[in-house]
């Protein structure tokens, strides 16, 4: 026997106290008011972050809709944020006082924080199932991670109630018990569930990560209190709520490994996923399919065996290296692997089968579902969903042996379809004339068909291969986009500076009549200047100034000079004009030949003016010595429609479609349909600060296309345009699976 003077880490349930007696009475007076001093500190703490997040996000709100959702949220917490954590800590305590009178109760007894495969059908909201599995991520991270205080705490309670099990889920102050009263208090809350789900990882950030101090005083008080005083905060390696495995394990293959304690994810997320998808299910087959059929069911490992000799003969080099099959023959494939599963077991039983497990049926049906919408899915190019859909039964393998992959966005085996499909997002046979792309991503299909039996590591070594090639296509499409873009920007500028030359030199003139040697240089030499000006030093610096002071100064030249005081000015502004055009000349590449050419027809031209000698010739004739590229600038025509508005139809101008153009954001892709039924994927590279034209690349960085605002609404309007999808694949797969599946069971 252990020694009574020696510290004990077992805990002795005799060693209990008379849940009665005002002892213990005191001591849940005590815990309660920590309780209540510690979460109200760290609810208020929670809803000042709220309100910074929500209006945060809402200035980064890709579009009006999302703005306005957040902006909405935000003004629901204000109105609200009293009642809401007055609810909460209410709630708390009456879980305190139930457990106080001894009426300790499961978290399933709340419909709120019950799982959602013991909730009947019908109650299964359109946005419960994103709840629930927000909170129990949240509440298994939290259980883990607080695992050690927790326990001490579940012992001195369950000391303190008479020596009834006291665990995690039934502990008023755990995170189980916690989540769900907020989750009872945000029914208070009228707001779209995208903000519920921002709302409950505050929750988490805010409230429950802060939890652990409360335990630390709840601890220290009850040890105080001579509570299990000599107790250490030691845990079984066995918790006996802790998740079985999900998925089987095929004979000589490894277990899949678990979640480490700081893992951000646990698997009670993928198990209450795959219970309620199994609620769905069930009803979706009816009440027939839940009769047992005779015989004994297909075990794990005939089931990854009968797919392994599937995945055998689909890889055989002569299919490999067969011409790829048409999206109908695919379709169908996809649509007959159960029936080929179930057929390849009947082999090898000797027997013929028709069913299989009710959860492993669930699997193969989503796997199922999951590669139909691969095969729906607009997003991807015909070729590239040919390629991936042949990955089917690689990943009812994966799914078999570990069904995290449907709940975890961070299963490799999930992360490299969406790697996958995100590449052939912006696939074309033009954009990829060389086929690496589409090589790359049929040697990755073709490798897990050869190589994946049971090591999910394959994935990861995959997916770095195929980031590590992505990153350099990128590089390499990125300078081509850079330079497309520059040069658009060029031609901008340029364009936006012969106009501004033109307004500045043809306003300054104002319809005078000058001789044609002075409008000459102003509208040829002195307009290439004033652009050049205008594009190196930009329209507020002194030497775009000064250029138009001299247009002014040259104009006034060119007037007539009848008396002493007009030729004096004359004679004062020629020293200034000479050094402005030698100066400037030079700036637009004229030769020293030319330019002293041209100054002596403007002497000659000025002393006619002077009246010291006859007018020359070629002020007459305009016969100027001006370089062949030196153009002349266009006199700027009088504001018409533009010719490309004016061929657009009136949808062009819908409101609705405008929007949608102007919610477009750089990196974004599209695809394009022609007249002729062909299609371009193109992305989104600049948008013109200048013109607001719009310059799509492909994925080689190379220009595809620009169109203005209205032409692009018009394209939107028409249905010759239309934005890809830039969420990940398989997200967008299982959102569609869930509606999918609640819709056959409402209307079924």
């Amino acid at each position: 026997m252990t020694n009574a003077s020696e510290p004990s880490n077992v805990v002795d349930l005799s060693q209990r106290l008379d849940p009665r007696s005002d002892r213990v009475g005191a001591l849940l007076v005590s815990v309660r008011g920590l309780a209540t001093k510690r979460l109200h500190a760290l609810a208020s703490n929670m809803f000042e972050n709220i309100d910074d997040a929500l209006f945060d996000l809402a200035e980064k709100a890709e579009n009006n809709a999302a703005q306005t959702q957040f902006f909405d949220g935000m003004r629901e917490v204000r109105k609200k944020r009293a009642i809401v954590e007055r609810t909460f800590l209410g709630q708390v305590a009456r879980d305190l006082a139930d457990f106080s009178a001894g009426r300790a109760r499961a978290p399933e007894a709340e419909t709120g924080a019950r799982p959602l495969a013991n909730i009947e059908l019908s109650l299964v909201g359109e946005n419960e199932l994103e709840e629930s599995l927000a909170i129990t991520s949240m509440v298994g991270k939290n259980e883990q991670r607080l695992a050690r205080a927790l326990f001490a705490v579940n012992q001195r309670l369950s000391v303190i109630c008479g020596g009834a099990r006291m665990d995690d889920a039934t502990n008023p102050v755990g995170p189980a018990s916690l989540a769900s009263a907020f989750r009872q208090a945000m029914r208070e809350l009228l707001v779209e569930v995208k903000v519920k789900l921002i709302i409950y990882k505050l929750f988490d950030r805010y409230v429950l990560a802060g939890v652990d101090e409360l335990y630390d005083d709840i601890n220290n008080e009850l040890a105080a209190a001579g509570v299990l005083p000599q107790l250490r905060h030691e845990i079984s390696t066995r918790r006996s709520d802790a998740p079985a495995p999900i998925g089987p394990v095929a004979p000589g293959a490894s277990a899949p490994t678990a979640p480490s304690p700081s893992a951000p994810v646990t698997d009670a997320a993928a198990a209450e996923f795959m219970q309620s998808l199994h609620t769905l299910f069930s009803a979706r087959r009816g009440p027939a399919a839940a009769t047992a059929p005779p015989g004994p069911l297909p075990s794990a490992a005939e089931l990854l065996g009968a797919l392994t000799l599937l995945q055998s003969q689909i890889a055989l080099p002569s299919v490999a290296t067969a011409p790829l099959e048409s999206p109908a023959d695919v379709t169908r494939d996809v649509a007959q692997l159960k029936a080929q599963l179930l057929a390849q077991i009947g082999q090898l039983r000797g027997q013929q089968t028709a069913h299989v497990t009710g959860i492993d049926e669930d699997t193969i049906d989503l796997v199922g579902m999951l590669f139909e919408f691969i095969l729906e899915d607009h997003n991807l190019p015909a070729e590239m969903q040919v390629l991936l859909a042949r990955l089917q039964i690689p990943y009812l393998k994966v799914a078999l042996l570990d069904r995290r992959m449907f709940a975890h966005g961070s299963h490799p085996a999930r992360q490299l379809l969406d790697a996958l499909a995100d590449a052939a997002k912006g696939w074309s046979a033009d954009a990829d004339r060389d086929g690496r792309l589409f090589d790359k991503v049929k040697s990755i299909v073709e490798r897990l068909l050869h190589d994946f039996d049971d090591d999910v590591g394959i994935f990861d070594r995959l997916a770095v291969e195929l980031q590590e090639f992505l990153d350099v296509s990128r590089k390499r499409a990125e300078l081509a986009e850079q330079r497309v873009a520059e040069s658009t920007r060029g031609r901008e500028k340029l364009e936006q500076a012969r106009r501004r030359a033109a307004q500045e030199i043809v306003g300054r003139i104002d319809g005078a009549s000058l001789p044609p040697l002075i409008h000459g240089v102003l509208t040829r030499a002195w307009a290439n200047y004033v652009v050049l000006t205008l594009l190196r030093q930009g329209d507020d610096s002194h030497e775009f100034r000064e250029s138009l002071r001299f247009i002014d100064e040259f104009i006034a030249s060119a007037r007539p000079t009848h008396d002493v005081e007009s030729r004096r000015a004359l004679r004062t502004l020629l020293p200034g004009i000479e050094r402005s055009l030698r100066r400037g000349l030079a700036s637009v590449a004229f030769q020293e030949a030319d330019t002293e050419q041209l100054l002596a027809q403007l002497l000659a031209y000025y002393r006619s003016q002077l009246g010291e000698s006859p007018v020359a010739p070629d002020v007459v004739t305009g016969d100027l010595p001006l370089p062949q590229a030196i153009q002349a600038i266009e006199e700027p025509a009088p504001p018409e429609p533009d010719d490309e508005l004016e061929n657009l139809a009136d949808e062009a101008f819908d409101e609705a479609f405008l929007a949608m153009v102007r919610e477009l954001k750089v990196g974004q892709w599209l695809e394009f349909l022609a007249d002729d039924g062909t299609s371009e994927r193109a992305k989104l590279s600049w948008v013109s600060p200048i013109s607001g034209r719009y310059l799509f690349v492909n994925r080689r960085g190379l220009k595809v296309a620009d169109h203005s605002q209205a032409a692009l609404a018009q394209a939107f309007a028409q249905g010759n345009a239309r934005v890809l999808d830039s969420a990940l694949l398989f997200d967008r797969a299982m959102d569609a699976i869930v509606g999918k599946l609640r819709t056959d069971t409402s209307t079924g």
